[in-house]
């Protein structure tokens, strides 16, 4: 079945996280911005679920690893949210299905021992609409889905498996660079063609009903994506060998992810993708990605200004950044723009994992990013620099927007092992403005940072390989 929005959708979306949304800015808040991350804290609550139970091998399941599952899985949910809403139980066992679509007041829940194995057949994911890239289109469903929902969840101790790999979804990226085996061979079909076409597409304003995608467009599909949902909780399960993006909830209000196990280091194997988000709290959650761990979204190019939505009032904490391009990034489908993203007390350690911290954006872009506050980072090893802000991404400067990056606050970063303390690199016209560093330590520093188009970078109590700083021509190794 095809699910797309409505005219009236398409026109009300930016809405639903608008920039009435904000926090109340009060005088307290102004004078230390960490107690809007407390609002953050505080606001964001977990749906309840009322007290049913809704086993899915009562409807039919075979957790034999064989039986495909995908029906009986939609009775029980839709038997759910019928039922005025509840938990759907998969039980140990390893139960193969295609597409799981969520409904309001529907709590998937997978006990220790379950296994959810997704399906290699794209035949199983229905066309829906969809974002990819920053771009709407309809395209294949995301392996998990869920449509202007309330209350919703996906919990407990289980795995889900996106069976990614060499064999199946990962060759559909064409040519890549990452860590991985992933199957592409030269004279293979892959994306490029069609990613240009729908980009292409959005360029041109091409109304988001008739950018058709899915079969032989090779455009994978995301593993859960909340689309314009609210009161979302992701708590607790193991996420493996996604397709594409891991979590990307868009245009959702109101998320949590909680104690999350996300594993896998296919081509675009992104942790989660926070896109056009509002209120969203990520704690506690292990990532261990082939690209960024965390990416703050907010649209691709004109579709991004088109929709208007900026990714706002996030608070990242106790979370563990293994491998991955970038730690905590933003960027870089962000031409609707992010501000108030707030992250403590995280690790972040791998040979493999190249930056920190990291900002994506370009000319193409566009895009006010503003107002973030990071403290109490450790930084074991990074391979290139701790803290990157790059508005060189993909097409640099080739693009009539102005990207703003402003008001970076990062308090109390310890790094163990990085190449590079800062690389910040603007644009003629538009430089990155106001970096302060406080309370910082950069060891095994070997190479000296970089500044190009940037400006009021502020040190305070700055320490590289144990010497003190107090200027940025000294930011380098001694």
């Amino acid at each position: 079945m095809l699910i797309q929005p409505s005219r009236r959708d398409l026109l009300r979306y930016g809405g639903l996280v608008g920039a009435g949304a904000l926090l109340p800015a009060t005088a307290l808040a102004a004078a230390d911005p960490w107690h809007r991350a407390a609002d953050i804290a505080r606001t964001v609550r977990a749906p309840v679920f009322p007290p049913r139970r809704f086993d899915i091998t009562v409807f039919g399941a075979k957790g034999d690893g064989v039986t495909l599952n995908t029906t009986a899985i939609a009775r029980a949910i839709e038997t759910c949210a019928a039922a005025g809403g509840g938990r759907v139980l998969v039980p140990a066992g390893d139960f193969l299905t295609g597409a799981v679509h969520l409904k309001s007041n529907v709590e998937l829940h997978l006990l220790a021992g379950a296994t959810l194995r997704f399906s290699t057949d794209p035949a199983q994911y229905p066309m829906v609409f969809t974002r990819w890239e920053g771009v709407e289109l309809i395209n294949y469903s995301p392996l998990v889905y869920a449509y202007k929902a309330k209350n919703i969840a996906i919990t407990g101790a289980g795995t889900l498996d996106g069976q990614g790999s060499p064999e199946h979804w990962w060759a559909w990226k064409g040519p890549w660079g990452g860590t991985a085996e992933h199957g592409w061979r030269e004279g293979m079909p892959d994306q490029r063609k069609s990613r240009a076409v729908l980009f292409q597409m959005a360029e041109d304003r091409v109304p988001v009903e008739k950018r058709v995608f899915g079969d032989g467009h090779y455009l994978r599909p995301s593993f859960i994506q909340p689309y314009g949902c609210e009161n979302v909780l992701i708590e607790g399960v193991r996420i493996r060998r996604s397709p594409f993006w891991n979590v990307h909830p868009v245009l959702c209000r109101n998320v949590i992810l909680r104690g999350l196990d996300i594993m896998g280091h296919g081509p675009n194997n992104d942790g989660t993708d926070p896109e056009s988000v509002d209120m969203m709290l990520i704690e506690d959650c292990i990532f261990d990605t082939g690209d960024d761990c965390i990416a703050v979204n907010s649209g691709r190019n004109e579709d991004g200004r088109r929709l208007g939505v900026p990714s706002q009032n996030i608070l990242i904490r106790n979370c563990r950044m293994k491998q991955g391009h970038g730690g905590i990034t933003v960027g870089s489908q962000i031409s609707g723009g992010a501000r108030w993203v707030f992250a403590e007390k995280c690790r972040l350690d791998s040979p493999d994992l190249w930056y920190a911290i990291r900002f994506k954006n370009n000319a193409l872009r566009g895009g006010l990013l503003e107002n973030f506050h990071y403290r109490d980072i450790h930084v074991g090893q990074v391979g290139r620099a701790a803290i990157a802000c790059d508005f060189n991404y993909e097409e640099g400067a080739k693009g009539r927007f102005t990207p703003i990056l402003r008001h970076i606050t990062i308090e109390r970063l310890r790094a163990t092992r990085a190449t590079r303390v800062l690389d910040s690199q603007g644009l003629p016209g538009a430089p990155v403005t106001d970096i302060a560093l406080k309370d910082c330590s950069f060891d095994g520093v070997t190479e000296p940072s970089i500044l190009r188009h940037t400006e009021r970078v502020a040190l305070s109590n700055v320490r590289v390989n144990g010497k003190p700083v107090q200027a940025l021509d000294q930011l380098q190794p001694f």
